[in-house]
């Protein structure tokens, strides 16, 4: 099988049917398997995709665990060769999938790929191409993580974007967890998603992680998603800055005290890094 689809969903259940009919009209051409994760909704989510996607692979659990976990489950139950992650709140554009599947049968070396994220108006959303947003690039400054991000702009203001940065093709640090496709055989290398970082920031591990093999991580904008942003969980203002800042220090902690070796060339730099770039 050439490709798994993986949505975890939290009471989206209307965003997630619209997701779902995008997903499957840009699979109808790709050997693929569609696997649902429910983390103990509560809405009419289960109901729906008993009814409206019998063809997928729903597992529902007792509680709730977190996004990085239920997507775990998925792809333990994966049998493609590539491994989309891909948010309940999303619209696929109709050639997408097929796009980013012959990128990634094109560039071996290639970990995983994201594509361009755009708001339901059309707004570019800058992590969309950095895989962070500000808070997360100034904790690798403070912490001088950041010499281990060279692809990304991070002496740059996330907003400060011009239009060949927004469509090159490019490697990028880390691939946004959106929408982010995933070779199997590199995960099989570098293992599942830290469960730890339950909501936040397990993409930025894996993205990194990836890197430490020497595979790449590329930003491939030829193609695009819109994203509602919704946030699966936490719904309240404490939870969200416990689960989100939370991440931060999780991560900052797990190679702070262990100094990560990186199998690519060209770190750390003092300069802005060079780019590679598809035109």
């Amino acid at each position: 099988m050439k490709l798994s689809v993986i949505v975890v969903n939290y009471n989206m259940c209307t965003l997630l049917r619209q997701a779902l009919f995008t997903l499957t009209r840009a699979c109808r051409d790709i050997d693929y398997e569609l696997i649902i994760i429910d983390d103990a909704s509560t809405d009419k989510s289960v109901k729906m995709l008993n009814e409206d996607f019998p063809e997928a692979k729903l597992m529902v659990n007792e509680q709730s665990l977190g996004v990085s976990a239920s997507r775990n489950k998925g792809i333990e139950l994966a049998s493609g060769e590539y491994i989309l992650l891909v948010n309940a709140d999303i619209i696929s554009g109709k050639k997408t999938i097929e796009q980013v599947v012959d990128f990634m049968d094109a560039h071996p070396e290639a970990g995983s790929v994201g594509v361009r994220a755009l708001t339901p108006g059309g707004r570019f959303i800058p992590h969309s191409r950095t895989g962070f947003t500000k808070p997360w690039a100034a904790l690798l400054k403070l912490t001088g993580l950041s010499k281990y991000f060279t692809k990304s702009r991070l002496y740059k203001n996330n907003d400060n974007w011009v239009e060949e940065e927004e469509f090159a093709t490019t490697e990028v640090d880390v691939v946004n967890g959106a929408f982010m496709l995933l070779r199997k055989q590199a995960l099989a290398q570098t293992g599942l998603l830290d469960e730890k970082l339950a909501y936040f920031g397990h993409d930025i591990d894996i993205s990194f992680r990836l890197r430490l093999l020497g595979y790449k991580n590329y930003y491939y904008p030829r193609t695009y998603i819109l994203s509602f942003n919704k946030q699966i969980k936490p719904t309240t203002s404490w939870n969200y800055i416990k689960h989100y800042y939370g991440a931060m220090f999780i991560f900052a902690a797990k190679y702070l005290f262990k100094k990560p070796e990186l199998k690519l060339p060209g770190i750390p730099q003092l300069f802005a890094p060079k780019y590679e770039i598809e035109r």
